[in-house]
């Protein structure tokens, strides 16, 4: 396992990568669209396993829901794909180490936080098509249910649930960074997702997709009104959680380092660049 100062190398590294897949905006979009297809499918699994145990009255249901969506954040790690809530804690200790602009960064977080919506719109659009949700009263009824939650929380309720979910989110992630086989990268980020879902906590870019398909089958508390004021509390929300409860909290904990540049006439045998605590 790498130590925290090791794992912040490498999240500056991740965060340099991040800004310049912006010099291709199309190959960037398309995977920021894909990470939110990504949650989508996390989404759909739960309310299809978990909504007929609810149904049921089996207690189950909470306990199915956390261990099926680790699904989604697994597809995004594994097959590779920008998301949102995960970049807000890469992109601020990118940014404390002065390994890439602030500007940039919060360039990057935008287009991909748009992506992640382009990318859930259009996955919600495919499973309200195909009849999915009709073919399963069940999920159909677990999806109104928690469309009914959600706008009968408060923009604090949103605010705090957004951030102990983006806390454990980007926990999983930061573990990740450290790891070094997958196995045990797996088994992180399924115990760190059971924990955000099973809790009740709220994910931005999940709830693109929940929205979504509630807006595409005419679920009464899916309105447009509901859905921005959820991205807005929701997603401050993350970002409190990732970008300061974990990304700054790490990169204190690691030394608060500042990346620097190598001389022009470096060998090539040297390293591009360094990285030094102060």
């Amino acid at each position: 396992m790498l130590s925290i100062e090791q794992a912040l190398v490498v999240q500056g590294d991740a965060a340099a990568h991040k800004v310049d897949g912006l010099r291709s905006p199309a190959r960037f979009v398309v995977s920021g669209a894909l990470a939110g297809a990504y949650l989508g499918i996390g989404v759909v699994l739960m309310i299809s396993t978990a909504g007929p145990l609810i149904e049921a009255g089996t207690g189950a249901g909470k306990l199915v829901s956390g261990i099926v969506f680790g699904a989604a954040l697994t597809l995004v790690v594994f097959a590779g794909g920008e998301l949102a809530t995960s970049s807000m804690m890469t992109l601020t200790q990118g940014t404390a180490m002065r390994r890439v602009h602030g500007g940039r960064a919060l360039l990057a977080l935008l287009v991909t936080f748009a992506a992640n919506m382009i990318g859930a719109a259009a996955f919600a659009a495919l499973v309200a098509g195909a009849g999915v949700l009709h073919s399963n009263p069940a999920a159909e009824a677990m999806l109104t249910d928690m469309l009914a939650a959600k706008a009968g929380e408060t923009p604090l309720e949103l605010f705090l649930r957004g951030i102990l979910c983006n806390v454990l989110v980007c926990l999983a992630i930061w573990m990740v960074a450290r790891l070094t086989t997958d196995g045990p990268k797996i088994a992180v980020i399924l115990l760190a997702i059971l924990a955000f879902i099973a809790s009740g906590f709220e994910h931005v870019v999940a709830n693109m997709t929940t929205y979504a398909l509630g807006m595409m089958t005419g679920i009464e508390d899916a309105t447009w009104a509901d859905f921005g004021g959820n991205m807005l509390w929701v997603g401050l929300g993350n970002l409190v959680g990732g970008a300061l409860l974990v990304g700054l909290a790490y990169w204190f904990v690691g030394g608060s380092p500042r990346h620097h540049a190598a001389p022009a006439d470096a060998t090539h045998a040297a390293p591009i660049a360094a990285v030094e605590n102060r």
